[in-house]
């Protein structure tokens, strides 16, 4: 798969799976600016606020979110406790003249309102999704539901980033029937920082991977 610019959305196959320290991980590795247009829960800032916080992110390396509701909620109901409705109208993707990573707010078939999906957003963006996992027990099944959601849109998928203890079957599992490759795996971190971050994807060899998968193509 050969894709030009460098723009991705980080979607998560379920809560709390690591998509947030993830984001960080290819903001800081590809340079990138960050965007979380829809926000729910405003506790400690939210993600952008913890990601700021943790890559020292300058200014002009994060956008504001369309949407921040208080609640830590499923976004059509955040939205509705705060007295909104979420119009998709206003998550179009913002000018932006180097890489971009866009972090979705909850799994692929969370309800944004009452009548459109994380994964309508999806299919209007267009654009290759890098897909979070747990990397231990019970990944397998939400993992392999996911990637037959976003296969059944047409919605191209870079690689899976497993984030947790290395598992020794789960990875080549998930490829064999998922038809998909790991891009990496992303151990407990302690401390999380950005130099243990730096480190990890150095070792991984992030930086070469991606040049592969967003060099132009040749006629």
């Amino acid at each position: 798969m050969t894709l030009s610019p460098l723009r991705i959305v980080v979607c998560g196959t379920d809560t709390d799976v690591g998509k947030t320290v993830v984001s960080a991980w290819l903001v800081q590795g590809l340079h990138a600016t960050y965007w979380k247009p829809v926000q729910s829960g405003l506790d400690d800032g939210g993600d952008r606020d913890r990601i700021c916080q943790l890559l020292n992110l300058p200014p002009e390396r994060w956008l504001r979110e369309a949407y921040a509701f208080r609640r830590p909620l499923s976004p059509h109901w955040a939205a509705e406790c705060d007295g909104q409705e979420l119009d998709p109208g206003r998550l179009g993707l913002p000018p932006c003249n180097g890489p971009l990573v866009v972090e979705t707010a909850g799994g692929l078939m969370v309800p944004l309102n009452r009548s459109w999906l994380q994964i309508d957003q999806l299919q209007r963006w267009q654009l290759p999704v890098v897909l979070v996992a747990r990397s231990g027990l019970g990944t397998l099944n939400h993992t392999l539901l996911s990637l037959e959601a976003l296969r059944h849109r047409g919605i191209a998928v870079l690689g899976l980033i497993l984030n947790g203890p290395t598992h020794a079957d789960n990875p080549g599992t998930l490829e064999q029937f998922g038809g998909i490759p790991v891009l990496a795996q992303l151990p407990p971190l302690d401390p999380l920082d950005a130099h243990a971050l730096d480190r990890q994807w150095r070792q991984q060899g992030l930086s070469t991977k991606f040049r592969q998968l967003f060099a132009p193509t040749r006629s």
